[in-house]
């Protein structure tokens, strides 16, 4: 593996989730395949779970990590071809890329959308300006449109917690009070196409994510009968894509709750943090012995481990 940028650099998902599983039952077995590395963390916005498992992953690899908040430790970078600096940007991502690569031999990069222009944000303008002139590999730990380590942690979720060989699994739609981007469902829509699972995803009228995504996948408004007999609920706030970036509704009817899970072939119910509680999930759900939220934070740790070491191994 050369890059990891998108679901989509996952050339065997069984493979990779094998891969993690064995590194979760051993997560210090391969201690020195990093040693003398130095992983970069570069941050344009905020984290927690990623920052702190993408660390842990390196640190257990035998590898040193660097992190930096590029919005408030570093300068404005510029990432148009031929700008004309003469603004607030105080250096082109072509030297800082370049410079970056001589100092670490993975980068790694956390960036969102602007939610307000869609062709830059589909265009995944700062991750790929950092494919583009970095000299080592470039993982990506969210950008506007993916967040591909999110979805290898899922995929690992589902493969421990399932009870039956091809799951129903439910990607629904939950009121949030702020718009949120679509990198979290966009590869879990992904990575569940890669998966053997009976998927489905329900939201409101005017919550379609990118058809590019969602093509071959049962996609229907009633949320009840999406939930049932599902064997995992994963629910996740996203803006609309059509009316790009806007709330069209914050219907509290679509929260998860009691009632809905019991809809349910017994579903254990995932989320990948942070989550709003009683808007996205109510306490009840989240606090069950259904809600498997918290390990499926901890996979995080073993699907990054995961992936570098794909990357470390490409590099020998």
């Amino acid at each position: 593996m050369k890059k990891f940028t998108s679901v989509d650099d996952i050339q065997d998902l069984d493979e990779l989730i094998s891969l993690a599983t064995s590194i979760k039952a051993a997560p210090f077995a391969d201690s020195e395949k990093g040693k003398n590395k130095t992983l970069g963390l570069l941050f344009f916005n905020p984290s927690l779970r990623t920052r702190l498992s993408t660390q842990k992953a390196a640190l257990n690899l035998g590898m040193n990590a660097i992190v930096m908040n590029l919005n408030t430790e570093g300068w404005s970078l510029e990432f148009e071809d031929g700008a004309v600096m003469d603004g607030s940007s105080a250096e082109h991502v072509k030297e800082a890329a370049q410079v970056v690569s001589q100092y670490c031999d993975i980068i790694a990069i956390r960036s969102f959308p602007t939610l307000t222009d869609k062709e830059k944000d589909e265009e995944e303008y700062v991750i790929n300006a950092f494919l583009k002139y970095a000299n080592v590999p470039v993982i990506s730990l969210e950008g506007s449109t993916e967040h591909p380590l999110q979805a290898v942690a899922d995929a690992l979720t589902v493969q421990e917690y399932k009870t039956i060989a091809r799951p129903k699994v439910v990607l629904t739609w939950a009121p949030h009070p702020k718009a949120l981007p679509h990198a979290v469902p966009n590869s879990f829509v992904k990575v569940m196409k890669k998966a053997d699972v009976d998927f489905v995803i329900t939201h409101p009228e005017g919550y379609n994510l990118n058809p590019e995504f969602t093509k071959g996948v049962t996609i229907t408004h009633n949320q009840d009968e999406a939930f049932a007999n599902a064997d995992f609920i994963y629910a996740k706030n996203w803006s609309s894509y059509d009316d790009y970036g806007q709330i069209l509704s914050k219907d509290p009817s679509w929260t998860v709750t009691p009632e809905k899970m019991t809809l349910t072939n017994n579903a254990k119910f995932m989320h990948c943090l942070p989550v709003r509680r009683n808007m996205i999930v109510s306490d009840a759900v989240l606090d069950s012995d259904a809600s498997i939220v918290i390990p499926q934070a901890n996979n995080r740790t073993y699907a990054a481990q995961a992936i570098l070491t794909k990357i470390l191994e490409n590099e020998k």
